[in-house]
């Protein structure tokens, strides 16, 4: 909907050309003319200033988008869009050291004596079958391919898009081609032909990723990571996922494992190993034990969330601007604490938790491009945002939802609302009220129109009056220090009067 404006007219007015007109001598007929002629110049010029006033707008409209657009993308990547040095086809061209990726190593185990027997473009054709396979399981997970040399296939997970779930995501793209290859076994048992069996080696760590060579465009990476990741796989057993004691503390809580022992590294000594047997039963489909059930995936968002938290909060910390003194970093982790804690104290399930503390973390990020309705432009953040951090358009569509209702005068329609509500308005209760209460006053005469301390006093004194809050543990934590502000307000307001 395009905002209401208007036009300056130009000074002579229709009254003030006909009288002009009719103090002269002159026929009907040029009268008439005249009289058209002014009123075709007139409407171009109407028309004119509409079509500026329509492009001024759209071009407002157009720039938003744009910063939303860039904002979304510095929170999804983590850095600027011109701190990463390019090519010029575009293509990025500096080595990364990533803290922490998880590499997999797969090769079939007595490819050697496979090979001398088997017909070589059957071979060909087979191996092309598992890798075409294989690509498809590492795109699905968010799993960066890495090469294949001959028999092997390479993998990592967490890059380039650093995260906190590559571990386990990994762990699924093993057990997924575990579970192809064995559906290829019990295929070829019946055909009566030989099958090929597969060890898998994980390791987690640091590493370096690049590109080597002026024509290559797939990224490689280097380390120690990899050269242990390299040693489960051949210390593994077929049929096997053998992991290190760095990955299977990153995994234990989602995966059965079992220890095998410890294994002699160059210059790390011995390190741990374990073989995953599956998901564990809580977290799997009924008679699926290697398939994640919904908890399961609800329970990585949450790690996930601990990423986004990350990226958000950083952004709100730089790039807010100072006079938003109240809606700051700080009334963010406010907000994130307290619907934890409501949540928590009204029941809520995981999942629904997980909304609400999304939604605490999202609802002032629109400040970063504009103040005011700030909340659409959260909104839009979400839309751009979340799929990118695992949220499925039913999550997204109930965090815009509960980011709306904390526009004013809005009222709940629902329980996780109304936690959202309570959340937002929690410091009405708070022991440090007067003091957040002097930042929210700072930073409206900023932006909203300057107003007295006295209209502020009375301002704030009529909105705790009418207040309420909606979740019993809201009321619980808060209903008393609230009665105790409005008793303060009203010792105040006798004051800003004088």
């Amino acid at each position: 909907m395009i905002d209401t404006f208007y036009i300056d007219f130009p000074e002579i007015t229709y009254m003030a050309f006909l009288k002009a007109m009719l103090s002269f001598n002159i026929s009907n007929l040029t009268l008439i003319f005249l009289f058209l002629l002014f009123a075709y110049v007139l409407y171009t010029y109407i028309r004119r200033q509409v079509q500026k006033k329509i492009e001024y707008l759209v071009n407002i409209r157009v720039e938003k988008a744009l910063k939303v657009k860039e904002k979304a993308m510095q929170i999804r990547t983590g850095f600027d869009s011109e701190s990463v040095a390019h090519t010029k086809d575009g293509t990025k061209v500096k080595s990364v050291k990533y803290k922490s990726v998880t590499v997999l190593f797969a090769d079939i185990q007595g490819f050697t004596k496979i090979v001398e027997h088997l017909n070589p473009d059957l071979l060909i054709d087979e191996l092309d079958d598992f890798f075409i396979k294989f690509d498809s399981i590492v795109e699905k997970h968010g799993v960066e391919k890495i090469k294949t040399i001959g028999d092997a296939y390479m993998a990592a997970g967490g890059i380039p898009e650093k995260n906190r779930i590559h571990a386990l995501r990994m762990i699924l793209v093993a057990l997924e081609i575990q579970n192809h290859m064995v559906s290829l076994r019990s295929k070829k048992i019946l055909e009566h032909q030989d099958f090929w069996e597969l060890r898998i080696g994980i390791h987690t760590g640091p590493v370096i990723s690049g590109r080597v060579g002026r024509n290559k465009t797939a990224p490689d990476i280097w380390g120690d990571t990899v050269n242990i990741a390299s040693r489960m796989e051949s210390s593994g057993i077929a049929g096997e996922i053998n992991v290190t004691g760095v990955t299977y503390q990153l995994v234990k809580d989602f995966f059965v494992c079992e220890y095998r022992g410890k294994m002699p590294i160059k210059y790390k000594g011995e390190i741990d190993m374990y073989f995953v047997k599956g998901i564990v039963p809580e977290l799997a489909e009924e008679n699926k034990r290697n398939q994640p059930n919904e908890l399961f995936k609800v329970r990585l968002q949450h790690i996930r969330f601990i990423d986004l938290e990350e990226a958000i909060l950083e952004r709100l910390e730089n790039e807010l601007p100072v006079d938003i003194c109240y809606h700051n970093v700080k009334h963010t982790i406010d907000v994130v604490t307290q619907v934890e804690i409501i949540g928590r104290g009204e029941g809520v399930s995981e999942e629904e938790l997980l909304l609400l503390k999304t939604a605490a973390l999202m609802h002032d990020t629109g400040f970063l491009i504009t103040y005011e309705n700030h909340e659409q432009i959260s909104i839009e953040l979400c839309n751009d945002i979340l799929p990118r951090f695992d949220y499925n358009p039913d999550q997204i569509e109930k965090i815009i939802q509960l980011i709306n209702v904390t526009r004013p005068k809005t009222k709940p329609a629902n329980k996780l609302e109304s936690i959202m509500k309570d959340a937002d308005l929690d410091y009405l209760g708070r022991t440090d009220f007067l003091n957040l209460s002097e930042n929210l006053f700072k930073e409206l005469n900023r932006y909203n129109g300057r107003m007295s301390i006295q209209e502020w006093n009375k301002k704030q004194f009529d909105f705790i009056s009418k207040h309420r809050y909606y979740t019993e543990t809201a009321r619980n934590m808060r209903q008393v220090n609230k009665d105790k502000q409005l008793t303060k307000l009203k010792q105040i307001l006798p004051l800003s009067r004088q």
